[in-house]
C-alpha cells in the first residue's frame, strides 16, 4: 500500500520566501503527497502567491491564529496522510527526492518517525551554508541539554499525533522541542536517522533575538521538567558548545 505523506507549511507575511518552499514540495518525485498551507492572515502578497498555485495546494487556510504552533495544529488536524512533515515558509527541501527517501525509510525500517540533517543558509544567498545541524548525534539523553533532531526534517506517523497530542501552544518558542520530548522520550516512539541533509533553512528573523533565545531556553527547561527530565539552565546552555562543535566538524 502506498504511503500518503501530508506536508504542512505555516506562513505569516512570507512573500519573499514562500515560493521557494512551495516549489520544493511540488517538484518532489514522490507523488502521493497532500500539501496544506496555513497562513496567519498575512498582510503582504503571501496569500496571492499561494492562491496562484491553484489546486496544486490541497488545502489553504488564511485566518488569524494564536501563533506558529497554533497554525501547525490546524494543519495537523486537516491532514489525511499516513505520515506528516512540517516545512516552514523560510525553509525548502534540498532536492526533488527528499520525500522518496523518507518514505523508503518508513517502509524499510517500520518505525514511527524519521529525521535527518539540515543546513542553515544565508538569507541573501541560498547557496551559502552558514551552519550545519547534525541530527545524527542525537540520542534521548541529550534532551536534558536542550538538544533534539532538526524539527523541519522530522516526519512522523499521523497516528502518533492522534495518540499523544499536538503542539502545546503555551510554549511560544519551544513547542517543537516539547513535542519531540513527549513523542520520543516520554512515549518512546521508534525513530530512524537519515544521514543526509534534506532541508535548507534561512537564518534571520525574530527567533534569533536575545530575548527570544532566552525565552526558548526557559521553555526548554520547563518542557524537560514537565516530562520528568532532570536538568538545569546551566546544562541547557551547554548545548551551544555542543552544537558548535558538531557544526564545525561537519562543515570542515
Amino acid at each position: 500500500m502506498s504511503i500518503k505523506v501530508s506536508i504542512i507549511t505555516v506562513s505569516k507575511d512570507s512573500e519573499k520566501t514562500i515560493k521557494d518552499t512551495i516549489d520544493s514540495v511540488l517538484c518532489q518525485s514522490y507523488k502521493n503527497i497532500e500539501y496544506i498551507v496555513i497562513d496567519g492572515a498575512s498582510g503582504d502578497r503571501t496569500v496571492e502567491i499561494v492562491k496562484s498555485y491553484g489546486d496544486k495546494i490541497t488545502e489553504f487556510v488564511s485566518e488569524p491564529d494564536r501563533g506558529l504552533y497554533d497554525a501547525m495544529n490546524k494543519g495537523v488536524a486537516l491532514t489525511t496522510g499516513n505520515v506528516v512533515g512540517i516545512l516552514n515558509s523560510d525553509d525548502f527541501y534540498i532536492d526533488n527526492d527528499v520525500i522518496e527517501r523518507v518514505v523508503k525509510e518508513f517502509k524499510n525500517r517500520g518505525v514511527d518517525s524519521v529525521y535527518a540533517d539540515l543546513v542553515y543558509i544565508s538569507s541573501s544567498n541560498i547557496n551559502k551554508v552558514v551552519r550545519y545541524f547534525d541530527s545524527g548525534q542525537f540520542k534521548p539523553s541529550l534532551f536534558s541539554y536542550g538538544l533534539m533532531p532538526a524539527h523541519p526534517t522530522f516526519f512522523v506517523k499521523k497516528s502518533i499525533y492522534e495518540k499523544y497530542g499536538k503542539f502545546h501552544i503555551d510554549f511560544k518558542n519551544a513547542a517543537d522541542f516539547d513535542l519531540l520530548v513527549r513523542f520520543i522520550y516520554t512515549n518512546k516512539i521508534t525513530y530512524h536517522y537519515i544521514d543526509k541533509v534534506i532541508v535548507k533553512m534561512r537564518l534571520g528573523g525574530a527567533s534569533t533575538s536575545f530575548s527570544s533565545i532566552w525565552t526558548n531556553n526557559i521553555e526548554i527547561l520547563s518542557a524537560c521538567k514537565a516530562n520528568g527530565i532532570k536538568t538545569n539552565i546551566f546544562k541547557i546552555l551547554l548545548r551551544y558548545v555542543l552544537k558548535f562543535r558538531s557544526s564545525f566538524k561537519k562543515i570542515n
